[in-house]
């Protein structure tokens, strides 16, 4: 294989790369969410400079892909913490759990997402709206919510899901030595918003060392919400490089 060839592929295996080379579109996503307040000092253990933290806010998701393209169902789950960039209010992505092999590589080498491996599930369960992850064998956080007991606004919905996200970009060189260390930037795109409600929610975390969702503990239940929508992803920018001289 000449240089040239080389260079235009997206990833290894050359011959059968980790990803597709497609701008994956999400139809019928579907979203627990419930935003819970945690301890401060956890989270500014946990957060990046230059963001900032205000109201100790953690949004626990649990993401059922119905399709998309170029990786087919899957489910994801993960927390987000509430921050402010440069006066902007956005979220940073603390940690993600799939089970999807190629949505992981895709998300960590192609963009900067902190993807990796776990088993989630999203149900209903005798009127409750169940979310689950397990890592391995062990429980790792379960979610409950009332199933559609209250409808929520379509602009709401949309302002929940599209606010701003930040994310860590780390590549190692050979030596272990950072090669590539940014704070980046991206956001949801393209919205349709196929139905979404509220209503009581609970949240339960379990510790596990490899998994430590409960490392930013629950202390309150803030809000909570259920919703279905097709979406894209815009794609990432670096923000602020931790590299620069």
């Amino acid at each position: 294989m000449k240089q040239q060839d080389v260079c235009r592929r997206i990833a290894t295996p050359l011959v059968n790369p980790a990803y597709p080379p497609v701008v994956p579109r999400f139809t019928d996503r579907e979203y627990l969410n419930i935003v819970y307040r945690t301890d401060a000092e956890a989270l500014r253990a946990v957060v990046p400079e230059p963001l900032e933290i205000d109201d100790p806010l953690v949004r626990f998701e649990i993401m059922r892909m119905g399709d998309v393209t170029g990786y087919g169902p899957y489910t994801e789950s993960g927390q987000a913490i509430e921050v402010h960039h440069e006066g902007e209010r956005g979220e940073y992505l603390h940690a993600m759990y799939l089970d999807n092999f190629p949505a992981t590589a895709s998300g960590r080498e192609a963009g900067a997402f902190p993807k990796t491996v776990g088993s989630p599930a999203l149900y209903v369960d005798h009127g409750a709206l169940v979310g689950v992850l397990d890592y391995g064998t062990q429980r790792v956080a379960t979610a409950t919510m009332g199933y559609k007991h209250h409808d929520l606004d379509p602009d709401e919905a949309t302002a929940q899901i599209t606010v701003p996200t930040y994310m860590l970009k780390m590549v190692p060189g050979f030596d272990g030595a950072p090669q590539v260390a940014q704070l980046v930037r991206t956001e949801i795109t393209d919205v349709v918003v196929k139905g979404a409600w509220t209503g009581p929610a609970r949240l339960q975390l379990f510790a596990h060392v490899l998994a430590p969702m409960a490392d930013l503990p629950v202390r309150e239940i803030v809000s909570a919400s259920h919703i279905l929508t097709d979406l894209t992803l815009a794609p990432v920018k670096p923000v602020h490089d931790y590299l620069a001289r």
